[in-house]
């Protein structure tokens, strides 16, 4: 009898090479989907009484296959498929599709699934939701209570996303080399953005904190099938830097705890050993990237025992690099935090004040301006850049911080919501 909690994990482990497959042969994604939880609900009940087959995703492949083409089938009236007890050993046709279903395709099925989730056509938050969905396999019910929004309402959102990629007319062909380097870029940015979102939740919302994880898993995913491609290990190395800080991130209140602030004793050192080698490999190919060069800064801050061992200046010049790549607001925001450290808040603050016009809107661009304001006397100043962060915040966690700075400005502040 096999532990259901191990069928459980290999249908997630098979779900992106099976579905993607699927949907190749299918060239519909709502099928494809029916014929994967057919699949899935005959894997359940067969690999409990005959244990796991040789090629889990090849299984699901060869049943959802034959499982798409008996409901196709019957929705046109036409005669059905053989009953199952007549294909219900599939040891040689099981190993058969596994020889026949190489690597290349294997890799195209699994990217085009991602590159469908991530099309440009679609909001953020239904590229994140679809790829939940479909990729990782998580229910509407899991994705709403992470999104704080009824199981109805994230219905209608991925239905929504499904309908802009079919009116898109996605091709199904194996992509080009030069295709396929673009759609590993937007895939990469996808999983990004999944993580992010669980990263910002933190442990004020533990359903969208999970996030992490996952996209932790795509990212490997895509190593398996990417295993020589510098930013995907970058990528990679990336979010498990920052999920390393997880349990030293918030205090037993869920309030913020600044990087400087961490109990580094609290930081996952597997994870950063595991990030620190991929980095090193990823670096050897000289074929630096933004993800590359972000992880390269979070590794100072691994490497660093205690925050003034920090190598400012190398930080420094890390993200005068990243700004040559890829010229945004937000990465010269950061370099500003490492030239205060390394220059002074008034330095800083110069570099900071050019920033305005393009992230007024941006929360963390108020928190660090006023922080510098603060550090160089300009207390009146500090409590309106305070007060705009406040409005700006994402979360109570977030306004509660900003409320703690100005308290050390003394005055009144309204409640955060």
């Amino acid at each position: 009898m096999t532990d259901l909690a191990w069928i459980e994990l290999a249908l997630s482990a098979a779900r992106p090479q099976a579905l993607g497959a699927l949907l190749r042969y299918f060239r519909n994604l709502d099928t494809a989907e029916e014929a994967f939880q057919e699949a899935s609900l005959r894997a359940v009940k067969t690999w409990r009484d005959k244990g796991p087959p040789r090629d889990p995703a090849a299984w699901l492949i060869f049943v959802g296959r034959n499982s798409g083409i008996d409901q196709i089938r019957k929705g046109a009236k036409h005669d059905p498929l053989p009953p199952e007890d007549r294909f219900s050993d599939l040891s040689d046709a099981e190993q058969d599709l596994a020889e026949r279903l190489d690597d290349s395709y294997y890799r195209d099925d699994i990217l085009r699934l991602m590159f469908i989730c991530c099309h440009p056509d679609l909001p953020t938050t239904q590229q994140i939701a679809l790829a939940l969905r479909i990729v990782s396999g998580l229910s509407v019910a899991q994705i709403a209570r992470a999104f704080l929004v009824g199981d109805s309402a994230m219905e209608q959102r991925i239905t929504r996303a499904k309908a802009r990629v079919v009116k898109a007319g996605v091709p199904f062909e194996a992509p080009s080399a030069s295709e396929r380097s673009v759609r590993l870029a937007t895939v990469s940015a996808m999983i990004y953005l999944v993580f992010n979102e669980g990263y910002s939740a933190g442990i004020a919302n533990p359903d969208s904190a999970g996030f992490c994880d996952e996209a932790i898993r795509l990212a490997r995913i895509l190593l398996r099938i990417f295993p020589a491609e510098p930013e995907v290990m970058g990528l990679a190395s990336l979010m498990l830097l920052q999920h390393s800080r997880a349990r030293a991130r918030f205090d037993g209140q869920g309030q913020i705890v600044l990087l400087d602030d961490h109990d580094r004793g609290l930081w996952d050192r597997t994870l950063i050993a595991e990030a620190l080698v991929m980095l090193d490999k990823a670096i050897r190919h000289r074929r630096p990237g933004t993800y590359q060069l972000q992880a390269a800064i979070s590794a100072l801050h691994a490497r660093a025992a205690r925050p003034e061992d920090t190598d400012w200046q190398q930080i420094v010049l890390l993200y005068q690099r990243l700004e040559q790549l890829h010229p945004s607001p937000v990465v010269t925001l950061n370099r500003a935090v490492a030239v205060s450290k390394l220059e002074g808040p008034q330095a800083a603050l110069e570099l900071v004040e050019t920033l305005w016009p393009k992230l007024d809107g941006y929360f963390y661009f108020h928190g660090v301006r006023g922080s510098l304001l603060m550090q160089t006397e300009r207390r009146q100043e500090a409590r309106k850049a305070f007060d705009r962060a406040v409005a700006l915040a994402h979360s109570p966690a977030e306004c509660v911080h900003i409320r703690q700075q100005i308290d050390q400005l003394g005055g009144e502040t309204g409640p955060c919501a």
